[in-house]
């Protein structure tokens, strides 16, 4: 009951969906329920895929992809697009980590960020456009939730880089056990995916491995620039990441479709 307790948490805390009453709050919950962030994305993930999936069988596939991110980014409350935007801003205008840190922490979105956000998602929209419904549905499902594990990878791996802000009780520390927890959730469910529908195995194996790529570059950048990470780290992660699933979902289709 107490896992199932942390999972809405973590549901509450990243979407709009209401919890139930009897859930409660402590803020000492939100801390260990970064093990079901990972969870939380296939909610988003399926979500989005069946929102890509009704809307391709009734417009264009540009249009498809337009509204399924519209109803990711309404589900989460553009949560994780606000902290790619606040990362483009203070990397790309800070020198040092303290300024860094400082733009970042500004409420207001600059000139990088809104160029960054701007191009993210046109990006994202230009792929899954370009993907048959089948596929892109598929990839959908899959990069919400292994982007949201890289994203957790941080917290597990890195040291916060801001002794105060708003990811701090969420994501200030997990231990073996809980990354490990997060990795089930994600990556047992893709396996059983995979089982099912063979024929995605190598789109799949493309997509994580520029998931990956993305997800240790970044890391590496973050800790080179601020020396950890902050909550908006965690969001630019996600976001990047996804994208590059997309990309080398889409790089393969070419070659096994």
């Amino acid at each position: 009951m107490h896992q199932l307790r942390l999972f809405f948490i973590a549901l509450q805390f990243f979407t709009r969906i209401p919890i139930p009453r009897w859930v409660g709050f402590d803020t000492s919950w939100l801390h260990h329920a970064s093990r079901y962030f990972p969870a939380v994305g296939w909610v988003v993930g399926a979500w989005t895929a069946s929102v890509y999936a009704l809307a391709s069988a009734l417009w264009p596939q540009a249009v498809a992809a337009v509204l399924s991110t519209v109803a990711g980014i309404w589900m989460t409350g553009a949560f994780h697009e606000d902290g790619l935007a606040d990362v483009c801003d203070g990397f790309g205008g800070g020198s040092t980590p303290e300024r860094v840190l400082e733009i970042m922490k500004d409420s207001r979105v600059g000139a990088y960020g809104a160029i960054g956000i701007s191009l993210m998602l046109l990006a994202k929209c230009t792929v899954l456009a370009g993907l048959p419904p089948v596929w892109a549905v598929a990839a959908l499902l899959m990069a919400h939730p292994l982007s949201r594990l890289m994203a957790v990878s941080l917290i597990w791996k890195l040291a916060y880089a801001r002794l105060e802000g708003k990811a701090k009780p969420l994501a200030q520390h997990m231990s073996n056990s809980e990354f490990l927890l997060a990795c089930v959730t994600v990556l047992l469910p893709v396996a059983a995916l995979l089982y099912f529908k063979a024929f995605l195995l190598p789109h799949f194996l493309a997509g994580l491995a520029l998931l990956l790529l993305a997800g240790c570059w970044l890391a590496r950048l973050f800790v080179r620039r601020i020396a950890g990470y902050t909550g908006d780290c965690l969001g630019a992660v996600q976001q990047l990441s996804e994208l590059a699933f997309y990309l080398g979902f889409a790089a393969a289709i070419g070659k096994f479709i």
